[in-house]
């Protein structure tokens, strides 16, 4: 599993690219229009007006681009969507049906896009497709991915079902948008809600939520005025090499302390330094005698497995069997197939697939590495 890949962003020098190229196709047709950059989740990178441009067109160029943004492409299409009758598209949350939003592509990927208001719809988008043709240059960045948003909250469940407790668990990425919820049937509904939130303020601030609740109850009231901040602790960043990727909120555990405990514990999944591990051949054997398990990671464990007799049918939801023979024969059935196992034989049983030993020597040793999905 992969839990941090990289992506590109558009930097500092690409938004001025950008802008520079929109402005300069605006002034030349003498359009007076706001333009503005937005990263791909569409907050602001920076924002230019010519000479007369309206005020509104200020807030509209920022709709127009935080929809092309977020939807991936122009937001012309959203407002012929509308035109042509579609009318549930103005529900889009976060969308404005307006022409004049040009998303910015970087070798295929959305970097953000560009927005233009103030004149007509042709002639703004006109501005914001100048921009957008212009070369720019981009950087690259690490990204939480969704196995890795799944190895925080699972760790995090993992650890809360050992202690008997029943939180929710959000992990959001860098721009505070959820990636991965985990609810166990017993969390309060509340609790949706709260932990995203919590994780979301971690997000946008890039600091523990913890911070905010601390000022709020220690003499500095007006942190509860911070745009969309929860001042509830419990929210914690994820970062990779200086750079905050994504974020964990928990609520709905024995305290507010607990909450806050379990997302620190969250942020070490991604922590973990892969090593090398040795086992040597005394304590494998060892094992055999009776059994057990040799490694466990958040990946995969591997089991010393021993059998003596014929065994129950066994499926796994998440985890990938795969076992080779060191010692004695079995026999094992798996849905319609028979696999009869020797010394040196493997056999690899996918997640989901019933498998069940009805044959066995004695003792019939083997190793089974468990590979989690």
């Amino acid at each position: 599993m992969i839990a941090i890949r990289t992506r590109r962003i558009i930097d500092e020098a690409g938004v001025d690219s950008v802008l520079a190229a929109a402005e300069e196709h605006a002034r030349v047709k003498g359009y007076r229009v706001a333009i503005t950059v937005v990263d791909r989740a569409g907050n602001v990178l920076a924002l230019r007006r010519t000479p007369g441009a309206q005020v509104a067109s200020s807030v509209v160029a920022v709709d127009k681009a935080r929809t092309a943004a977020i939807v991936v492409r122009p937001s012309r299409d959203i407002e012929q969507q509308i035109s042509s009758g579609r009318l549930g598209a103005l529900a889009l949350h976060g969308a404005a049906a307006l022409t004049g939003g040009i998303p910015l592509r970087a070798d295929g990927e959305v970097v953000g896009a560009i927005g233009t208001s103030g004149e007509t719809p042709d002639q703004d988008e006109s501005v914001s497709l100048a921009g957008a043709a212009v070369s720019f240059t981009t950087s690259e960045v690490p990204a939480l991915t969704y196995e890795g948003a799944r190895r925080v909250a699972e760790t995090v469940g993992t650890v809360a079902t050992d202690r008997s407790v029943t939180p929710l668990v959000a992990v959001v990425d860098a721009e505070g948008h959820l990636v991965y919820l985990w609810r166990p049937d017993a969390a309060q509904v509340a609790s949706v809600g709260v932990a995203t939130d919590k994780a979301r303020t971690a997000a946008i601030y890039r600091r523990p939520s913890k911070d905010f609740e601390d000022q709020a109850s220690t003499g500095r009231p007006s942190a509860l005025h911070l745009a969309r901040a929860v001042p509830l602790q419990g929210g914690m960043p994820l970062l990779e090499g200086g750079y905050v990727i994504g974020e964990v909120g928990v609520s709905g555990a024995s305290s507010a302390d607990e909450d806050q405990e379990l997302a620190m514990l969250g942020c070490e999944a991604l922590s973990v330094k892969r090593a090398a591990t040795y086992i040597p051949r005394d304590k494998v054997h060892v094992q055999f005698q009776t059994g057990g398990l040799l490694l466990e990671t958040l990946g995969y464990k591997l089991d010393a497995g021993r059998r003596t007799e014929p065994g129950g049918v066994e499926l796994h939801d998440r985890e990938t069997d795969i076992m080779q023979a060191v010692q004695g024969r079995a026999t094992v059935v798996t849905g319609a197939d028979e696999h009869t196992l020797g010394v040196g034989d493997v056999l690899v049983i996918p997640s989901g697939v019933p498998h069940q030993f009805v044959d066995v020597t004695r003792p019939f040793l083997y190793f089974v590495t468990k590979v989690r999905a």
